[in-house]
């Protein structure tokens, strides 16, 4: 999600507007190809508890900076 100007990306965090700063890349393995990659974006607030939620369910692949997620990514 980028904000209404559509510049910088924005957090997926419910309800933040904040801009991302983190890629948190994933997959669910039940239904997406083993290099199939979503992404969510993370402010350096919500980076943590997204990054967890994804974590407990055996989704999280990896986090890395915003700027470095790949075109392909998401």
């Amino acid at each position: 999600m980028t904000d209404p100007q559509g510049d910088a990306p924005l957090c997926s965090a419910k309800g933040c507007g904040a801009d991302a700063r983190w890629g948190l890349r994933w997959n669910n393995p039940k239904i997406h190809t083993p290099e199939r990659r979503k992404v969510w974006l993370a402010c350096d607030e919500h980076r943590e508890h997204l990054s967890q939620f994804l974590d407990m369910r055996g989704f999280l692949r990896d986090v890395v900076p915003v700027d470095a997620l790949e075109p392909t990514d998401g």
